[in-house]
């Protein structure tokens, strides 16, 4: 048998190989930038988590256990009480009406050429990738544009999968293995009401007034740049989509946003969730809870896949809604809040926010500090020591001082403008217009105030008792909606 000899030179070159291989292990694990997932929901109420104080049994330990594991917001914010607008002003850190982004296009509008988020704008996926290297990926909504000069993969995101209108339908016609509820002006055979198919599996309802929107209309789900046949739930595609970015891209920093469809319309339950919640009664509740628990359920998949790869204690997670939910049309709860999707009072604008960092941001916390989804953009950016376009100033703030080392965020203006409805908090006080629906855009309203810490429904309008406090509101107001411009479109 040879023999192995050592020589003392020999060893000590071991030595300095190894020591400088542990060395260069240490550097990168401490100069990896941390990866940055945005969970988004859509037209999710404040009220509809177990965490935000839901008590109608429809479980969501998975979304909650972000809330447990970091920080709770009872007061997050979102620009605009609608998806597109709001989805504006996330993706690039700014009020959205600093450049124009002010309506929600739907439909056949999604398609013109000026209905999309200006190319102007700098998305957080362009900063993140082309100054840091980030992976980036949307997977989900986007409803930024609906043509090919607003594609995601044209807005700094490496990869797209997902749709570009407001909404999808959840299953393709003819929605096998759900059970389906639609928006109908009038039921078969005339009339008004609900209509239910023999097998229970079709719901018609005249509540709404109108017929459900054609979602799917020139909208196709795509991958990266061409569309694709999708015949899983999209909610579980979705999640499919990202657990695989996640396995290719753990080895570097990147940047998920994962915009769900759900609870959004149509309502559409699968098979499996819809006989979870068979003691519902209300079928419309019912569906509902189908399609929360398989949000939630999806949550949970996303961070188990962040645990598998080892890179739970590396990642920052971001929940949140991009709006309000609209009561009438799925049954979402906004309370205790006053209004929903679409209006200025809290029901529209405040939502679920949570955050989570392990390791970094202290576990179980609850801030009441007023935060903004703007926010988000400048926390990211701060984190990563990017720079945002000097032509491109942003009106968030960085949460992290406030997370970590719990430092106080100053207070300051937070401002909304959508045609004659606007608003603007600052502390614990807020004005107001709101005209009351089916007005139009040219309707006029008094200016409305309320003081959130003691009337967080906003029943009791102050404006009459203290004009003081209105008219310094009002100056603020003033001051920033000075700064933005007219509606592109």
């Amino acid at each position: 048998m040879p023999q192995i000899r050592f020589t003392l030179a020999g060893i000590m070159k071991f030595q300095i190989l190894l020591a400088l291989l542990v060395l260069a292990t240490c550097a990168n694990a401490a100069d990896r930038q941390p990866n940055i997932v945005l969970l988004i929901a859509d037209d999710l109420g404040y009220g509809e988590l177990e965490i935000q104080g839901q008590t109608d049994d429809i479980p969501t330990p998975h979304i909650d256990s972000i809330g447990h594991d970091g920080v709770r917001f009872t007061n997050g914010y979102i620009s605009a009480p609608f998806c597109a607008a709001s989805r504006a002003g996330l993706m690039t850190g700014r009020y959205q009406t600093r450049f124009g982004f002010e309506f929600n296009p739907i439909g056949p509008r999604n398609e013109e050429a000026d209905a999309g988020l200006p190319e102007s704008q700098k998305t957080l996926a362009d900063i993140l990738r082309d100054q840091k290297g980030y992976a980036t990926a949307l997977i989900g909504k986007w409803h930024l544009g609906g043509t090919a000069r607003y594609n995601p993969i044209r807005r700094g995101f490496d990869e797209f999968f997902g749709f570009l209108h407001e909404g999808h339908y959840f299953v393709p016609s003819p929605y096998d293995d759900v059970t389906t509820w639609l928006r109908r002006k009038t039921l078969p055979g005339g009339g008004e009401g609900r209509w239910s198919s023999q097998d229970g599996k079709l719901i018609l309802s005249t509540h709404m007034g109108g017929n459900e929107p054609d979602y799917d209309a020139d909208n196709p789900i795509y991958r990266n740049g061409q569309p694709v046949v999708e015949n899983e739930y999209l909610t579980d595609a979705l999640t499919r989509e990202a657990t695989a970015f996640i396995d290719r891209s753990h080895e570097r920093p990147f940047f998920l946003c994962l915009a769900y469809n759900a609870v959004h319309s149509p309502l559409q339950g699968a098979d499996a969730y819809m006989a979870k919640f068979a003691d519902i009664e209300d079928i419309q509740r019912r569906i509902f809870a189908a399609m929360l628990s398989n949000l939630d359920d999806s949550v949970g998949a996303v961070i188990a896949s962040l645990e598998k790869n080892e890179i739970t204690n590396d990642t920052l997670i971001f929940f949140l809604s991009d709006n309000g939910g609209p009561t009438r049309e799925l049954t979402s709860s906004n309370l205790p809040l006053r209004g929903e999707k679409g209006q200025l009072y809290e029901g529209g604008i405040r939502v679920p926010f949570l955050v989570r960092w392990p390791g970094k941001i202290p576990a179980g916390q609850v801030s009441d500090t007023p935060i903004t989804s703007l926010d988000i953009f400048q926390t990211a950016v701060t984190l990563t020591a990017s720079v945002p376009p000097k032509a491109q100033s942003l009106d968030g703030s960085d949460l992290l001082p406030h997370l970590t080392r719990s430092i106080p965020i100053p207070d300051r203006p937070l401002f909304w403008r959508v045609g004659n409805r606007t608003a603007l908090r600052l502390g614990d006080w807020k004005i107001i217009q709101q005209p009351e629906r089916g007005q139009g855009r040219q309707a006029t309203a008094e200016w409305q105030l309320y003081n959130l810490a003691n009337d967080i429904s906003e029943t009791k309008n102050l404006a009459d008792q203290n004009p003081k406090k209105l008219s310094e509101l009002l100056t603020h107001w003033t001051r920033i909606n000075a700064e933005m411009i007219e509606p592109a479109f």
